[in-house]
């Protein structure tokens, strides 16, 4: 036993020096006032200030025996990812490594939070709910996403690699069941649910054994937070990481700043929600689904809740249950998956492409055919939203026929070809996006798609939103080219083009079909094109680099106004406190102070933070430590204006004391930066008078 036990230290240490990995997390939330939310595509939903900040987490791999063979994973908390921002990343990774980081082998994945600053995507309808291109938004990210990398590259060691997997029931349902149906019974036969229910962990380890990052990936859209909220969140992905790295690291351990870091990533979440309790009518109760079951009462809406009491409540349990899972995953033996790593690229063109279909039932490719892809449109039920989040005037999902008048306004903007009508059938389209070139393109052509393999695991990166039935498709086909390798999908990668539903499901014409925007054989192709990229990867053959999107930089519009200037009301200046906490407190209460402020556009403070809960450290010379910032659960920095031909505004700072806080003096501390009237950005700051928890 003796000698087996030194054999298999032996193996693994051999093992973990052919591979080095590199772990970094860095601060990316975007301007928190003003600024539209992207995801559920309503104009009214503006940023008032932050619940959880935005992190980019980074996992740079490389060969340690090769050091050309890179894999850059980075998972943004944001709502997806969009060619400028990744192709801006690039280029400063460029001016300070070479040719080390290039198009080829960074994937940036986005977790899909629909309560996150817009406006950074550049193509016209994705930006345009957020009233086009916002500067902030970019560069936050940009210099985000990149100080992550860089990090990550400085602390390159060493590392084998582990998987783990488990079920996690209660935490994610379809929205779109009714779709889901569409696809073959002998398919559906194989599948016990019509979600995936299977979280699925990659750990990466020192030769000795300490934990240096974990990647979980499990299906679910992180909606928990509804479409009347507010404030930036990271929503329940964003915190189930947060609980992972505060429970590794140490509870202390400000979010953002501890050295394991573990991201909660997206997979094929397409038509799956958090909204377990599913969809029923607003004020009368009953279950509806937006399509056939409908609601009644004049204005009533359709949409889906969460297991809590409210979206706040429903985001800590969905994320609570994430991470438990994932740390009871963690705590068993891993299936060790150390090997080589690489990875092949290409940009692929949609519209033009060519393929066999796929059938799901034989599994294999009918090459006595070809179907073609489509130029991008937009149908009918994208308009009617789905149940977390529905849509305005009077659209239902699994609309298959067209309106005269909606046709008449679609006309107006762009008329789609005949062409267009046949190829996207029975889509009724509604916006013929692919047409529009005004002011610019408003959806991509071109899509990033990606292979990497990290050891004995195949990691297909996708530029969209694969539904439950489509990322199945996708794993099964890319683990039989790689040769029954373990097969994970990352979503939202590189380039967002919207939805990918099964050629079944978009028979349907939910929302998800809808928005599946080159045509009914959009899955068809990513099949093919996926397959033919894992072939090349197995092989060590590059693949050509496909036709490069376009630059739209110099065209973009932003019609959102600029801060003009703060001022501070009569008699008080920036960061005088107007409300004062209590002098008490307990655990379960809620602290309450509001503050003079300054526009939280002023200064993103990233790495920093509008507030801090500080704590009086009577043995150290009186001196105040800080227990929390506006990245903590606990807190929640809210922005009002009072008046913009003033400029005056007040911030509310909320801290909600968790059980085990111990007993004390307090105080809350105000951070922000104010605009004079006549030029120039200031820094202020001031404190509540101090409490104390008992």
């Amino acid at each position: 036993m003796m000698y087996r036990n030194a054999l298999c230290v032996l193996v693994c240490a051999c093992a973990s020096n052919a591979l080095r990995v590199g772990v970094g997390i860095a601060d990316v939330t975007g301007p928190p006032a003003e600024i539209g939310f992207m995801g559920y595509a309503n104009f009214e939903q503006t940023g008032h200030g932050i619940h959880l900040r935005q992190f980019a987490r980074a996992f740079v791999l490389e060969n340690d025996v090769d050091s050309a063979e890179r894999v850059v994973f980075v998972s943004v908390d944001a709502a997806m990812m969009g060619h400028g921002v990744r192709r801006e990343v690039l280029k400063r990774l460029k001016k300070r490594y070479g040719d080390l980081y290039t198009e080829d082998n960074v994937i940036i994945s986005g977790t899909h939070t629909h309560s996150t600053p817009g406006g950074f995507l550049m193509d016209f309808l994705f930006d345009l709910p957020i009233l086009g291109f916002v500067k902030e938004t970019f560069i936050a990210y940009v210099i985000g996403i990149y100080k992550s990398i860089v990090i990550a590259h400085t602390k390159l060691q060493p590392a084998r690699i582990e998987y783990g997997e488990a079920e996690l029931l209660d935490a994610n349902i379809n929205r779109s069941p009714s779709s889901y149906l569409r696809n073959p019974p002998e398919e559906r036969a194989r599948y016990k649910y019509d979600v995936d229910k299977t979280l699925a962990q990659v750990r990466f380890l020192t030769p000795a054994n300490e934990l240096l990052g974990v990647i979980n990936w499990f299906a679910v859209h992180p909606t928990s937070m509804n479409n009347t909220n507010r404030l930036v969140s990271s929503d329940n992905v964003g915190y189930a990481s947060i609980l992972m790295e505060k429970a590794l690291n140490g509870n202390n351990t400000h979010p953002g700043k501890g050295n394991i870091i573990c991201a909660f990533a997206s997979t094929n979440l397409g038509d799956v929600s958090p909204n377990i309790k599913g969809p029923r009518c607003e004020f009368s109760g009953k279950v509806c689904d937006q399509e056939k079951l409908l609601c009644k009462l004049p204005k009533e809406r359709c949409f889906a809740s969460g297991p809590g009491k409210d979206m706040f409540d429903s985001t800590r349990i969905i994320a609570t249950r994430m991470f438990q899972t994932a740390m009871n995953i963690l705590a068993q033996p891993g299936e060790d998956l150390t090997g080589p790593v690489g990875i092949v690229h290409q940009f692929v063109e949609m519209p033009v492409q060519k393929v066999p279909p796929y059938d799901p039932v034989s599994e294999t490719f009918n090459a006595s055919s070809m179907v073609s892809g489509c130029v991008p449109a937009m149908g009918y039920s994208f308009a009617a939203g789905t149940t977390d989040g529905p849509g305005a005037f009077d659209f239902r999902q699994g609309t298959t026929s067209p309106n005269a008048l909606w046709d008449a306004v679609r006309d107006f903007v762009a008329e789609p070809s005949p062409q267009d009508l046949a190829c996207h059938a029975p889509k009724p389209i509604l916006l013929a996006t692919g047409r529009i070139k005004f002011p610019y393109s408003w959806q991509p052509q071109i899509v990033s798609c990606s292979v990497a393999r990290i050891g004995e695991l195949i990691l297909a990166a996708v530029p969209g939103e694969f539904t439950t039935m489509s990322g199945r498709r996708l794993r099964s086909v890319v683990s039989k080219a790689s040769g029954g390798k373990r097969v994970v999908l990352a979503g939202l990668s590189n380039v967002y083009a919207d939805y990918i539903a099964t050629p079944e499901e978009y028979q349907e014409q939910r929302y998800e079909a809808a928005s599946t925007i080159y045509g009914p054989h959009t899955l068809d192709i990513y099949l093919n094109k996926y397959v033919e990229l894992t072939e090349a990867l197995m092989a060590s053959k590059k693949p050509s680099s496909g036709p490069s999107p376009p630059d739209l930089s110099e065209q973009l519009i932003s019609l959102v106004p600029p801060v003009l200037w703060d001022a501070a009301p009569w008699g008080h200046e920036f960061g005088d406190c107007l409300l004062q906490p209590e002098k008490q407190y307990s655990y379960g209460d809620t602290v309450v102070a509001h503050f003079v402020s300054g526009h939280p556009r002023n200064s993103i403070r990233h790495g920093r933070s509008y507030v801090a809960v500080e704590r009086l450290q009577e043995a150290e010379d009186d001196a105040w430590t800080t227990v929390a910032t506006d990245a903590d659960w606990e807190t929640k920095f809210i922005w009002q204006r009072n008046s913009k031909i003033l400029g005056t505004s007040y911030a509310v700072i909320e801290w909600e004391i968790p059980p085990g806080t111990p007993r004390g003096t307090y105080r809350l501390h105000h951070y922000g930066s104010y605009k004079y009237i006549l030029g120039g950005i200031y820094p202020y700051h001031g404190f509540s008078e101090p409490f104390e928890v008992t």
